[in-house]
């Protein structure tokens, strides 16, 4: 079963730092870029850009994150 999480859902994922806490800023269904790091995103493989607390921005697979 595919996560559906929409943009303002709170979530949290396992950063290098321990767990990392945000919220879902959007779905992306096609390639991009954040910062200098390339997001191979696509219909088939969606990934959901998130930004933490602090205000920092990333990009992260459905599995990776859980609804908080």
């Amino acid at each position: 079963m595919t996560k559906t999480l929409k943009a303002g859902d709170k979530v949290s994922w396992n950063s290098h730092g321990g767990t990392a806490t945000g919220k879902v800023v959007k779905k992306i269904t096609s390639p991009t870029k954040i910062k200098s790091h390339k997001v191979a995103a696509s219909k088939d493989n969606p990934e959901y850009i998130v930004e933490t607390d602090e205000g920092k921005k990333a990009a992260h697979k459905p599995e990776a994150l859980t609804k908080r």
